[in-house]
């Protein structure tokens, strides 16, 4: 999506199979950028609230859209804290979903999504903007969907993933490539994946007008079944003392590891169809053009960050390091230090690095 600070500590894996979710000090760096951006960038998406990696982790549709917003509770909630206005920052906010493979439930998902955001700024935060209930998205089709089995079968499953994206009314969309279940996509492959879209978008009529399902006996039903049980988990975590807490115990990563175990034995038993990988299967070997990334992209990009960390002021450097660890240790914001580094070429690691050292790192919890 244009025009949005992307969360990488809400997308970022680590290892063992747990995850990155808002700690402290990312609340910290949440309200900075919402105050910054409100005074100096009013017209930015300050950030990319995502459900999309908790998808890819294994979690069910419901859970991809109640921990997304138990997550945005919790920005919201710190920025009021900190004293900013809900209607001076909300319409900057948006979200970043997937699409997974059942297209009547995906639809559902996305029109569920709209009501629950609309009414959790209305009611919980007493929002009085119009545009601040409003819910904007982005969509990326379900890379965790993708077999190695049958690759092509894959730009079926991109299709109707994408259709449902845009039934339910995504602002922007990415497709995935057919390629991806072996490496990163070859031109032609990706080629196939944006002329999916641009099918979708000119040919089939599908965005000419909108919620082109409302009415359905079945989508209705579906979008009220997920928005009760995405309240239930809203209200589960509310009881448990909101999303740091949860996280902090552990409740969420269960719930996403047991969903993923629970679907993984569904396909291993067949009661969840895998086209190619656990029906219909054949002997054919796959005849598929992979991209081969030259290993001297590595070496020239090693050599420009030698050669930039030799050639750059490294005395101003080390000074704007130590004003940025100052800043962390303060209640000062941010943002102009990430900014003024940039400019002088201080690396994200070097950024990164300082912070850690100030905030320490998050650890998984430990559970038996």
């Amino acid at each position: 999506m244009r025009g949005t600070i992307q969360n990488d500590i809400l997308k970022e894996y680590i290892a063992r199979g747990t995850y990155i979710f808002p700690s402290k000090p990312s609340m910290r760096l949440i309200t900075d950028v919402f105050r910054y951006c409100q005074t100096n960038i009013p017209n930015w998406n300050t950030i990319s609230i995502s459900g999309y990696h908790i998808r890819e982790a294994g979690s069910t549709a419901v859970q991809e859209l109640a921990f997304t917003f138990i997550n945005a509770i919790a920005y919201v909630e710190a920025a009021v804290n900190a004293g900013l206005k809900v209607d001076d920052f909300a319409a900057q906010l948006s979200f970043f979903f997937a699409c997974h493979n059942n297209f009547l439930e995906e639809i559902a998902k996305f029109r569920a999504a709209r009501r629950i955001w609309a009414r959790l700024m209305r009611h919980r935060f007493d929002t009085k903007k119009p545009r601040s209930q409003m819910m904007r998205f982005h969509t990326q089709t379900g890379g965790s969907t993708l077999t190695a089995q049958q690759p092509e079968n894959n730009i079926v499953r991109t299709t109707l993933q994408a259709l449902a994206a845009v039934l339910g009314g995504t602002q922007s969309l990415h497709t995935n490539s057919m390629d991806e279940a072996f490496s990163l996509p070859t031109e032609k492959a990706v080629q196939v994946a944006l002329r999916t879209q641009q099918i979708i978008a000119h040919e089939s009529g599908a965005a000419d007008t909108v919620d082109p399902l409302a009415g359905s006996y079945y989508i209705e039903h579906m979008t009220d079944e997920i928005e009760k049980g995405v309240n239930a988990y809203i209200a589960r975590v509310d009881e448990m003392g909101g999303a740091l807490e949860a996280i902090e115990n552990g409740y969420i990563q269960r719930e996403i590891q047991e969903s993923a175990y629970r679907y993984q034995k569904a396909v291993e038993t067949k009661e969840e169809i895998l086209i190619g990988v656990n029906a219909f299967q054949n002997d054919e070997n796959v005849d598929l053009e992979m991209l081969k990334v030259d290993p001297v992209l590595e070496t020239s990009r090693r050599t420009e960050l030698s050669q930039l960390r030799k050639t750059r002021d490294q005395d101003k450097v080390s000074g704007l390091l130590t004003r940025l660890e100052n800043a962390a240790e303060s209640d000062a914001n941010l943002m102009p230090y990430f900014i003024e580094c940039v400019k002088h070429d201080v690396t994200l690691g070097e950024i990164c690095g300082t912070l850690r050292r100030i905030w320490g790192e998050y650890q998984p919890p430990v559970w038996g």
